[in-house]
């Protein structure tokens, strides 16, 4: 794969744990058998939840993990740092250029889901298809500056068949307006969804390769039409299987006992970790893992 290039993009709302180990090894371990450069990107949009001391946790638990890249934060290089909070112009030019072309419309309902757009979806909790209430609200009166709190919902092609190749998974195909609806792209508090920044991002980074975990595979029709719409090719995706606690719940990083910092804590090293994440019986099942 000439030109590979991958990303790591966590997201700094707490402490990186074994899921994430597992996910982000497998990344750098398909962009160094490709020859690839591997980017690390600090999703740290969520003013509510990201926070700096997380992120300096993060970049410390990789590399002690063994992770390296070429762009990114903490990488010495002539690019970076990667940082969503950083690159809002980016956000803005593509939302207008949405705006333009009459692919998203104005939408005033649903704020408890407008609300989750900002952050990715886990496994399980993805969003109902929406019923498009607001498809046919006239735009907003320019002179408004804001007041009325509107989001932006990006206009699905209801009935088309969105078919990709996944790296893992093989064929994967979602029905517009069956499997998803009309989705937010721009919150009223003037930022950008998860959908649109990652896609944006991917793009300007010329990331060829997507690997993140399979609670994300439902995002990535919602992606594609993004890339359509705005003129970019997708990348190439990999969704790798998802680790669970001993009740069957995914990792998330409220399982303190299984992050890299506790673990580090405990005495593990890189390779202990990484054993427990790919070779015990558990975690080669991608089923259950206990510590």
């Amino acid at each position: 794969m000439p030109g590979y290039r991958g990303r790591l993009a966590p997201s700094p709302t707490g402490l990186m744990h074994l899921g994430h180990a597992r996910t982000f090894w497998m990344a750098q371990t398909r962009a160094t058998a490709a020859s690839g450069a591997l980017v690390m990107r600090n999703e740290d949009l969520d003013p509510s939840r990201a926070r700096s001391e997380f992120t300096a946790a993060m970049l410390e638990d990789l590399h002690w993990l063994g992770l390296r890249w070429e762009e990114g934060p903490d990488c010495g290089g002539p690019f970076g740092p990667y940082s969503q909070s950083l690159r809002m112009d980016f956000y803005r030019a593509a939302f207008a250029q949405l705006q333009r072309s009459g692919c998203v419309y104005p939408c005033n309902c649903s704020r408890q889901d407008v609300l989750r757009a900002l952050q990715a979806p886990h496994a399980g909790e993805d969003e109902p298809v929406y019923p498009g209430t607001c498809r046919h609200n006239p735009l907003p009166d320019p002179l408004d500056n804001g007041k009325s709190r509107i989001n932006w919902r990006f206009r699905v092609p209801e009935g088309r068949s969105i078919c990709f190749t996944d790296g893992r998974l093989g064929h994967q195909t979602s029905i517009a307006g069956v499997d998803f609806g009309d989705f937010v792209v721009w919150r009223h508090d003037d930022s950008p969804s998860y959908q649109l920044a990652v896609v944006v991002d991917d793009a300007a980074m010329q990331i060829s390769e997507v690997v993140r975990g399979a609670d994300l595979l439902r995002s990535t029709a919602r992606q594609w039409l993004l890339y359509e719409a705005l003129g970019f090719v997708p990348p190439a995706f990999y969704h790798c299987e998802l680790l669970t606690d001993s009740e069957g719940v995914r990792l998330a990083k409220r399982h303190d006992a299984l992050s890299l910092r506790t673990l580090r804590h405990q005495g593990f090293t890189p390779e202990d970790v990484l054993k427990l994440a790919f070779n015990s019986p558990e975690g080669q099942q991608g089923n259950s893992i206990s510590v």
